[in-house]
């Protein structure tokens, strides 16, 4: 990493400021080619100075503020500049122009964070957090992202690494040195310990996953039951057309919010029933769709009638998804809705009114308890596994050690113990970064913007 790369790190368009980073050995150099401050002096490190941005053609570009972060008490442990200025495309744009026409060369997606790893600032799972601090879409997903960044899962992935490689080295030294006369040593537990760590890790996976990822909620039933006075009602807007007119919505209709803490993709569908019109077909065909790839579904009944036959079939329509039932149209909370029809998937009742907002908080509270299993964010740990890539990594390692806990017991041949010991030290230093490709570190960060 010779060289020196630049980026803007400010999202794109207008704001009140914009930030060109420059990270490497020519960074300073390159920035006192581009910079003019207004009192001259050496740029001394975490001091700002103020200025003018000046391009190749000695005209000023920009009034300016320079940051200078000498190495290695920077964010990528090397020379790090930042030039702050006014936050419209053009300033910005010609900046980073001027930086790259001075010697710097323009940032690969991520590779400010590359850096930092591969220069021992962080670790890969931080990394990763990183990520997902910028992406995040609830407090709950921002603490747990916080907590990853703060390195609590590498602490405890390196933990059981260590835990499994201290064995492993016990018994490679018995297959390499078999007439050394070795003292003997226990196993079993270093390799018990691992592995409840791993579980347990495992354990909160799923809870972590919903917090960081989202889940989607469809809405169905049949039409005129209130699928979209729903939406618009767990949306607190506005958002969908509602109409007494069965058959108004006639596609699916998808929308983020925030449900106590759970960031969930809820989507309005066409109601289902038989029809003759070709677009009301397309449109109970892609709610039929929505269905299947659904985390949860809402069967939406209306409480002021009898169940339908169109009823009837929406239960047999959901019986392979988690579903909630939701009694809507009760306008009066004082009165009980009707008896619950059986549902084999069937995780909680629910009775509301989308109209008047009675039970509405209560359907939000519900459909993010039943998403997390039973635990509201609130009251969930925010040592949380909540990437698909970790806990992909957490099983492998589980596997493994429950392979190595069947060898030792069998008393096979130390050769495969040693391999499945071996397998299982790989997986957890692929979390974080101790045994990665160059390719899965591609993929990882082809995922993060240019400036970052």
């Amino acid at each position: 990493m010779s060289d020196t790369i630049a980026a803007i790190a400010t999202p794109p368009g207008e704001g009140g400021i914009g930030i060109i980073r420059l990270s490497g050995p020519d960074a300073q150099p390159i920035a006192l080619r581009i910079f003019r401050p207004v009192r001259p002096g050496r740029l001394r490190s975490h001091r700002v100075r103020y200025g003018h941005v000046i391009g190749p053609d000695g005209q000023v570009i920009d009034e300016a503020l320079l940051t200078f972060m000498a190495a290695p008490h920077s964010f990528t442990r090397e020379d790090v500049v930042e030039i702050s200025c006014h936050g419209g495309a053009l300033p910005v744009q010609l900046t980073l122009e001027a930086a790259l026409a001075a010697g710097a060369r323009l940032a690969n997606p991520g590779e400010f964070t590359l850096r930092a790893f591969l220069n021992g600032r962080i670790d890969l799972s931080q990394a990763e957090a990183t990520l997902d601090v910028i992406r995040a879409q609830t407090r709950a997903g921002l603490t747990i992202a916080q907590a990853q960044l703060d390195g609590w899962l590498a602490r405890e992935v390196r933990a059981a690494r260590q835990a499994i490689l201290e064995p492993l080295a016990y018994i490679t030294a018995l297959i390499d040195f078999p007439e050394e006369g070795i003292e003997p040593q226990t196993v079993a537990g270093p390799i018990a310990q691992a592995l409840a760590t791993v579980e347990r890790l495992l354990a909160g996976a799923e809870q972590g996953m919903v917090l960081r990822n989202g889940a989607r909620v469809v809405i169905v039933g049949r039409p005129n039951v209130g699928k979209s006075s729903l939406l618009n009602a767990l949306l607190r807007v506005e958002r969908a057309i509602v109409t007494p007119i069965p058959g108004t919505t006639r596609d699916t209709l998808e929308e983020l919010a925030n449900l106590a803490g759970v960031p969930v993709v809820l989507i309005d569908t066409a109601g289902m029933r038989t029809s003759t019109d070709p677009v009301e077909q397309i449109g109970v065909e892609r709610a039929v769709a929505a269905l299947t790839r659904a985390d949860l579904a809402l069967l939406v009944f209306d409480a002021s009638q009898p169940l339908t036959p169109e009823d009837e079939a929406m239960l047999a329509t959901t019986a392979d998804r988690p579903t909630i039932i939701v009694w809507n149209k009760c306008d009066d909370p004082a009165l009980p809705p009707p008896p619950t029809p059986h549902h084999p998937q069937c995780k909680a009742v629910v009775a509301c009114s989308a109209r008047y907002g009675h039970g509405i908080e209560h359907l939000a509270q519900t459909i993010a308890r039943t998403l997390l299993g039973g635990t509201l964010p609130a009251m969930a740990s925010t040592h949380l596994v909540s990437n698909p890539r970790h806990r992909a990594a957490l099983r492998r390692a589980e596997e493994f050690l429950r392979a190595a806990q069947e060898t030792l017991a069998m008393g096979a041949a130390t050769d495969l113990l040693a391999a499945d010991l071996t397998g299982a030290a790989n997986a957890l230093g692929e979390i974080t970064g101790e045994t990665v490709g160059e390719d899965l570190l591609d993929m990882i960060f082809s995922r993060f913007c240019i400036g970052k």
